[in-house]
């Protein structure tokens, strides 16, 4: 059963403080838009729970384990550029996601792949920005992971894509897992989102369930988050 647990995670580098006192608790079965503008502490907490940086003080468990090796196995991550080779095709990366990770289906990812209609056969290098994102996603919606960590999966492309997009999370993800959309387009993934984190110069100002957040505050989350980061 995936649940994240973080208990005063604060992460400075020197003089700027990217996270500042972050408690939160979040449990299977949930699609959480971890949202706030550029420079708020979106991609540092995700770098952390991937175990691509360490906390300068506080604690984070991933079903119990500090990020690390054994989490890895269990984590999907996409982050918010490419990461990819990009002299490899679409096969030959789906073959290198099938040796990297157990959980990785194969099969679905190429059906993705092809629903898409990308070249098998072209390397990253000569993909548009869009196909590029899409390709990215299909390999880590394709994982039967415990936790999906997404960096501005809608950033930067078209609104077509971005449909696609948040349609093959809301349908490839595993249902006792955990995605994270780190994001500041609120308006195109509110109605994906059952958990809302909003994070404000490193802090927690805002966290809960989407609805009940409606219900009580009378307006969008888009709406909310317009007026809680209002210039």
């Amino acid at each position: 059963m995936a649940r994240i647990e973080i208990s005063e995670l604060s992460k400075d580098f020197g003089s700027i403080m990217a996270l500042d006192g972050v408690t939160l608790s979040l449990d299977k079965g949930c699609i959480v838009g971890l949202l706030g503008p550029n420079g708020s502490g979106k991609t540092t907490l995700i770098k952390i729970l991937n175990g691509l940086l360490v906390p300068t003080s506080g604690t984070v468990e991933i079903n119990g384990i500090e990020p690390g090796v054994e989490t890895k196995k269990k984590v999907a991550y996409l982050p918010d550029r490419n990461a990819l080779p990009d002299y490899m095709t679409s096969d030959q990366l789906v073959e290198l996601y099938s040796d990297f990770f157990y959980d990785f289906d194969a099969a679905k990812a190429e059906a993705m792949i092809d629903d898409l209609g990308i070249d098998r056969n072209q390397v990253m290098q000569k993909m548009s920005k869009g196909t590029k994102e899409k390709l990215q996603l299909c390999l880590v919606m394709a994982r039967q992971a415990d936790v999906y960590l997404l960096d501005e999966p809608i950033g930067g492309v078209d609104p077509a894509t971005r449909d696609y997009i948040l349609k093959t999370i809301i349908s490839n993800y595993n249902e006792d897992g955990i995605v994270i959309i780190s994001t500041h387009l609120i308006s195109d993934i509110e109605s994906v989102l059952d958990n809302v984190i909003f994070l404000k110069e490193g802090r927690v100002v805002l966290e809960g369930a989407a609805d009940d957040i409606r219900e009580k505050e009378g307006k969008s989350i888009d709406e909310l988050f317009r007026e809680v980061f209002r210039c």
